[in-house]
C-alpha cells in the first residue's frame, strides 16, 4: 500500500539520514527500485515526471503498475509514489489518479503566485492525506522539459512557503539536474543553513543528486536535507549496461533480441546504483 512521504522524511530528519527518491520510467526501473528497497529495508520514494507519466500511458496506469507490483513482490517497506516537478494542473491529476505524494514546482512563478497555488494544493492534498513538496529557487539544468538556471533561493521566500504547511521544501542552493559542469562551484551551505533556520526544522529536499561529491551529500544531510533525488545516474547506468549488452552481440538469433534479456543488464545496473545511493544517504535498515 502506498503511503504519504510525510512520516518517512520526518523520521529521516530526526535520524540524520535522507530518503532517496528514484525516478521511474518503465516496469524494469520500478521493479529494480522496489526490490532494492525491500532487500535493504529502506523506505523509498518513486518519482514520476509528467513526461514519464505520459510515456507510461498515464498516471492511473502508473498507480496500477506500482500497486500491483508491490503486492506481487510482497513489498513491505514504506513506498511513496510522488509527482516530480509537477505543474498545478498535473498535481491535481495525480491526486485524482491515486499518487500518495506530489511536488508542485511553482519556482518559476512570482513568489506571490507560488504561495497562492501551493496553499490551494496543500488544502486539496491534505484532505486525502497526500504529502506535498514545494520549491523555491529553480533547480539548474533541464529535466524532462523543466528548465532552471540554478538559482540560490531566498531564505525569506522559503519561510513564506514553509509557513503554509508543506511537508517538505526543495530550495535551490546551486544544485542542478543532469551532469555537473567542470566549473560548478558546489552547493551553497551558508544559504542552506539559513533556510533551515528560517523554516524551523522542516525537512529539506536536494534535487540533482547525481554527481554531487559524497562529502557534500553528507554535509547537506547534516544541515537538514532529508530527501535526495536521483534520476540522471539511473538513466546513464541503464543505458550503458544495455548498450554493452547489444554491442557484445549476445542473444542474437534470426528472431532478434529477447526484450527480457535485453533489458536485464539495465535492470541490474539500476539495482546496483540504488543500493549504492541508499547506503550513502543512510536509509538502509530505516524502514
Amino acid at each position: 500500500m502506498l503511503v504519504s512521504a510525510k512520516e518517512m522524511v520526518n523520521k529521516a530528519k530526526d535520524g540524520k539520514y535522507a530518503v532517496g527518491q528514484f525516478n521511474i520510467n518503465n516496469l524494469e526501473w520500478t521493479k529494480a527500485v522496489l526490490l532494492t528497497a525491500q532487500e535493504n529495508n529502506s523506505p523509498v520514494i518513486l518519482g514520476v515526471s509528467e513526461g514519464a507519466g505520459k510515456y507510461m500511458a498515464g498516471y492511473k496506469t502508473v498507480v496500477g503498475m506500482v500497486n500491483g507490483m508491490m503486492e506481487e513482490l510482497k513489498i513491505t517497506v514504506p513506498v511513496a509514489l510522488h509527482l516530480d516537478h509537477g505543474s498545478y494542473e498535473g498535481s491535481l491529476e495525480v491526486i485524482k489518479a491515486g499518487f500518495s505524494s506530489v511536488m508542485f514546482d511553482g519556482s518559476h512563478y512570482p513568489i506571490e503566485e507560488n504561495i497562492e497555488k501551493t496553499k490551494e494544493l496543500i488544502r486539496i492534498a491534505g484532505e486525502k492525506g497526500i504529502s506535498v513538496e514545494a520549491e523555491v529557487g529553480s533547480i539548474g539544468g533541464e529535466e524532462d522539459g523543466v528548465i532552471g538556471n540554478g538559482e540560490v533561493a531566498d531564505p525569506n521566500e522559503c519561510k513564506a512557503i514553509a509557513d503554509l504547511g508543506v511537508t517538505m521544501l526543495a530550495a535551490g542552493i546551486g544544485n542542478i539536474h543532469g551532469k555537473y559542469p567542470a566549473n560548478w562551484t558546489g552547493l551553497n551551505f551558508d544559504v542552506l543553513a539559513e533556510i533551515q533556520a528560517k523554516t524551523t526544522g522542516m525537512p529539506l529536499v536536494l534535487h540533482g543528486g547525481t554527481g554531487i561529491p559524497e562529502d557534500m551529500i553528507q554535509k547537506a544531510i547534516s544541515l537538514g536535507v532529508s530527501k535526495i533525488n536521483v534520476n540522471t545516474e539511473c538513466q546513464l547506468t541503464f543505458a550503458d549496461a544495455t548498450r554493452k549488452y547489444i554491442e557484445a552481440g549476445k542473444d542474437l538469433s534470426g528472431k532478434g533480441f529477447d526484450p527480457r534479456k535485453l533489458l536485464n543488464p539495465g535492470f541490474e545496473a539500476i539495482k546496483a546504483t540504488v543500493k549504492e545511493k541508499m547506503e550513502l544517504f543512510g536509509s538502509v535498515n530505516k524502514a
